[in-house]
């Protein structure tokens, strides 16, 4: 995002912020809401444009917000939704973009007052590993050809009473916009964000064979005293690294897998 956007990004969820009360129920309308908004921009072009263009008064916009919206959202997500339309955006994508990331955050925050955090994070994280081990299924969710009711249902019928409500609702947000054919991708981030919302950073280990519980929980403590916040670690078993593991947090990655290390003997030769 450019400066205007960022600083428009971050009054807009000071205002939703603001706006959760610290009630599971609250947190989740103001999600769910903030979902159905963006699928009315996103399907009406005018109307998205409208309410960014900077050529526009704030105030403007955000009294067609309420004359929009009003009545049909709650209060919380009313106030979301204006200050948000009353900022000053780059581009009509960042503001679309912000309100599904806080969105998301929101439904992230009711499943942290319910005690479910952990659970939806770790079901994140396993669906997008299930989506990326099946090719079929990827480009199933990923097919822009399909109306995006049916890749909707399709999710629906896969997670149906086998996942939190929160992480249904949020993986079927996911799957109606995604504009890639890599939909594993979006399912860590959102992992990530559940991540981060605990205030843990992610580790995302490729390992040749499956880690033990003790050999993740030493892992964790490792990496924890090298970043010193609490890590969160997420292994995918790929074996053509023949043995050890490949470790990425953030930016940063630490090889240290067989394959790895024959890279670096043979950079080291030629």
């Amino acid at each position: 995002m450019y400066a205007a956007s960022r600083e428009a990004s971050s009054r807009s969820r000071e205002a939703l912020r603001a706006a959760l009360t610290g009630s599971e129920t609250v947190a989740a309308t103001t999600g769910s809401e903030l979902f159905a908004v963006v699928a009315v921009l996103d399907d009406q072009r005018s109307l998205r444009v409208a309410l960014a263009d900077v050529s526009v008064p704030g105030s403007v916009r955000a009294e067609l917000s309420e004359r929009i919206f009003g009545g049909q959202v709650s209060a919380a997500t009313q106030a979301v939704l204006t200050t948000a339309v009353a900022q000053n955006w780059s581009r009509t994508r960042d503001l679309v973009d912000t309100l599904v990331l806080l969105g998301q955050e929101a439904l992230l925050e009711s499943a942290a007052d319910g005690g479910r955090l952990d659970a939806v994070e770790d079901e994140l994280f396993r669906l997008g590993r299930i989506i990326a081990d099946n090719p079929q299924l990827e480009q199933a969710l990923s097919d822009q050809g399909k109306p995006t009711s049916a890749r909707r249902e399709l999710i629906e019928r896969l997670l149906n009473g086998k996942a939190e409500p929160i992480t249904t609702a949020l993986a079927e947000q996911a799957v109606a916009r995604q504009r890639t054919n890599n939909i594993g991708v979006a399912f860590g981030a959102l992992s990530d964000l559940a991540a981060a919302r605990r205030d843990q950073i992610v580790a995302h280990v490729h390992a040749a064979v499956e880690l033990t519980g003790p050999q993740k929980e030493k892992l964790s403590a490792s990496l924890q005293r090298i970043y010193g916040k609490a890590v969160t670690v997420h292994v995918q078993v790929d074996p053509t690294l023949l043995s050890g593991v490949v470790v990425r947090v953030g930016d940063d990655v630490i090889d240290g897998s067989a394959t790895g290390r024959l890279e670096k003997l043979r950079r080291a030769l030629s």
